[in-house]
């Protein structure tokens, strides 16, 4: 599992316990009359689902276009419709289809016959007037008229000078004159152009700081972009400004090197973020002591400042216990939104000073003071499995109702319910558990524990032993989301399928890279996802999560109600040869695409720090092993087709081993089949719930939740019948029609 998308689980306390005490705990609760009656759907609240987006933030296509839902189809599969379209009379959709065409026509090195389509086609359609005049060039070069070709190019740079795309037509431009390249170094720097050059340079000569630094600033997508930052801290110290150090501290930052980023926001200009990131840095580079001294500058510059708070929280575990007990106070008593986290932290220093009164005084104020807080959620979580532990049923089922009621929004309100559902189906109470299964539906449609929560209420969702056969009807969008943020033309262009356009457009359009708003984000992650690149794209849709201010949690939540959302966060890269090899493995194909999911975000050439490669991450000496046993002389593990076939070959292996059991084949993929063997002799197998909380191994644990989960949301948000049985309860999840 990547590092980056690794899910930080809570691990329950006493896991073993809970197999052993859940029987018991249901039927004393039953008899206690105290089980928790969850209300009606319907009457629990208004639904967070309920309102609309603003307009800003609203994902919906035109649906009125004919050729939007075209755009992203093979050439040769929407050439007739578009042709039709071209012959109407003049419109939007003509002027698409026109663009489309002719752009088809260019990529077959037909640029005479794409000429004629080109014709004046920017009068009519200014909102691409400039790539309008880049396709023609490209086609006058297509037709061998290289003459007509230059004077477009001539023509674009002097009409739109300012506009980015200028840089393209300098590019051209440069491949006989290299003084053109310098102006799109010096104009358009963010451009993919610029990059290219840059890196070109810095190959015939790599003393060119300038360029590094161009690269640093706007190349961080690169894939050696951490050679670039160290050479530049290496060898060029002595030149950078504080504002050069804050850009190749940013750069560290995004690459996970927290040590060296730490180091760079040491020399960047004091705001509170980089002097707080210069303690976080030195605190995950294990430097301590630096660690320490960087927060207490920050408190002391900046005392009031949203850092220092979360400062004051991270100096209560570095610091000695009375040291950390006076930094701890000031958190509560000055950062009241980090004093339940604050509070936490104090409770367990007293612990270890002997004060338990003192430790259990603080986590009442938890609970009491700071209720709706992730810390109160985390809190009641841990006592609820001690409750368990120590058989006090009454107060677990009392504390698991707690999270549902007062936390909902947390990472733990999913389980809990879900758990409330099934102590009432173990205590017989059958409409009671349907109501809590419900409830886990409404409320946390894209969970984990929504899939299972479908699995007890009888839906054709596929239980741990039938998932492999399942062969779910598949249906994608019929077309892309609109943007939330970017220029007019960059919607069009991302519309009409354009990506390599949209996203060189987007470098430049996008200002706010290090505090991207939640609608340049999310943007951004589109852009990511529209060129390949799939890790950072499912990233930075996903880490939209982590916003902390109230309005962003609001936009957040805006996003989170609409379906183009999640079907931007769960794509299909490489689906005919995924259906191929699952087809040819009787596998069912959102399974495999949900393990790929995890596994590798979709990158087929990344590797693993444990030397596993590509899309479902196979280690080389398994692929070995694979290789003999089907008679494959010749494979590359970085090939998307190699790496699905003996992957999938692999899961098929490990499904047989385990008479089908999807549960088992997904943890042995990632444990291997020897561990796997051992918790079933371990734990036993009466409650395949059970056995995921079991599970000792915390990765794989997660591993397990979040494959499924993956599947889970990959049939809510494409399969027909599943959707339509969610909309009943979450209404905004009802993302696909019957009709493919």
């Amino acid at each position: 599992m990547l590092k980056r998308y690794k899910r930080e689980l809570f691990i329950a306390t006493g896991a073993g316990t809970l197999a052993l005490v859940l029987g018991a705990s249901a039927a004393t609760l039953h008899s206690s009359g105290a089980l928790f009656d969850l209300p009606l759907v319907g009457t629990w609240m208004r639904s967070p689902h309920s309102s609309s987006p603003p307009d800003a933030l609203n994902l919906e296509p035109d649906a009125s276009s004919t050729v939007l839902p075209l755009a992203t189809l093979p050439s040769g599969e929407r050439a007739e419709k578009l042709q039709a379209i071209a012959k109407d009379a003049p419109s939007l959709d003509q002027n698409r289809a026109r663009y489309l065409l002719a752009i088809d026509l260019i990529n077959q090195n037909r640029g005479g016959a794409a000429l004629p389509l080109l014709q004046k086609l920017e009068q009519s359609y200014p909102v691409l007037a400039p790539y309008i005049l880049v396709k023609r060039a490209q086609a006058y070069t297509a037709s061998n008229q290289p003459q007509q070709a230059n004077a477009t190019w001539q023509q674009i740079v002097q009409q739109y000078p300012d506009h980015p795309i200028a840089a393209e037509a300098l590019y051209a431009l440069g491949k006989t004159n290299p003084q053109y390249w310098d102006q799109i170094l010096q104009n358009f720097p963010a451009h993919p152009h610029a990059i290219e050059i840059a890196e070109t340079r810095l190959a015939q000569n790599p003393n060119q700081p300038t360029l590094l630094l161009l690269l640093a600033k706007h190349g961080l997508y690169l894939k050696d972009i951490d050679l670039v930052l160290d050479r530049l801290v290496n060898d060029y110290s002595a030149q950078l400004t504080p504002e050069d150090w804050e850009a190749i501290a940013f750069g560290y930052w995004e690459n996970q090197r927290y040590g060296s980023a730490g180091r760079a926001y040491g020399r960047s200009p004091q705001t509170p973020l980089n002097m707080y990131r210069t303690g976080r840095g030195a605190q995950l580079g294990k430097r301590t002591e630096d660690a320490i001294a960087a927060y207490q500058t920050l408190i002391q510059t900046f005392p009031d400042a949203p850092e220092t708070g979360l400062a004051l929280v991270r100096l209560g575990k570095l610091t000695k216990p009375t040291e950390a007990i006076a930094y701890l106070d000031q958190a509560i008593n000055r950062f009241p939104d980090r004093a339940a986290e604050a509070l936490l932290e104090r409770a367990k220093i007293l612990d270890e000073l002997g004060s338990p009164q003192s430790a259990s005084q603080a986590r009442q104020s938890i609970l009491t003071q700071y209720s709706k807080s992730d810390t109160a959620a985390e809190l009641r979580w841990t006592l609820t499995e001690q409750r368990m532990q120590a058989g006090d049923f009454q107060s677990a089922w009392n504390l698991a109702q707690q999270i549902v009621k007062e936390n909902p929004t947390s990472e733990y309100a999913p389980e809990a319910a879900f758990w409330i559902g099934k102590w009432q189906q173990q205590a017989g109470r059958t409409q009671e558990a349907k109501t809590a299964f419900e409830y886990v539906l409404m409320h946390y449609p894209e969970s984990y524990y929504a899939w299972r929560s479908a699995v007890y209420l009888g839906w054709n969702v596929g239980d741990f032993t039938t998932v492999r056969q399942n062969l779910p009807q598949v249906v994608k969008p019929s077309q892309r989301s609109r943007l939330p943020a970017g220029s007019d033309t960059l919607r069009e262009l991302y519309q009409l399928g354009q990506d390599a356009d949209a996203w060189a457009l987007w470098q430049t359009e996008f200002k706010n890279v290090r505090q991207p708003t939640v609608a340049e984000q999310f943007t951004d992650g589109l852009m990511r996802l529209g060129v390949g690149d799939n890790l950072d794209g499912i990233f930075m849709l996903s880490s939209l999560s982590n916003r902390e201010l109230p309005k962003e949690k609001e936009e957040y939540a805006s996003l989170k109600q609409q379906a183009g959302y999640w079907q931007s966060l769960y794509p299909f890269p490489f689906l005919n040869s995924i259906e191929q090899w699952s087809q040819q493995r009787q596998l069912n194909p959102l399974l495999v695409t949900a393990l790929i999911r995890q596994e590798s975000r979709f990158e087929p050439k990344i590797q693993s720090s444990a030397g596993a490669v590509g899309l479902m991450q196979v280690m080389p000496d398994t692929a070995d092993w694979i290789a003999e046993q089907i008679n494959l002389t010749d494979f590359d593990l970085n090939k998307p087709d190699d790496n699905l076939k003996l992957g999938t070959w692999y899961l098929n292996y490990t499904h047989e081993e385990y008479s089908n059991n999807s549960l088992f084949a997904v943890a042995s993929y990632n444990a291997g089949p020897g561990n796997v063997a051992d918790w079933i002799d371990r734990f036993g197998f009466s409650d395949p719930d059970l056995f995921v909380e079991q599970i000792p191994f915390p990765e794989t644990k997660g591993y397990v939740e979040s494959v499924f989960a993956n599947y889970w949301n990959y049939l809510r948000l494409y399969n027909p019948e599943v959707s339509q049985q969610l909309a009943r309860y979450s209404p905004n999840h009802a993302t696909v029609s019957q009709k493919p």
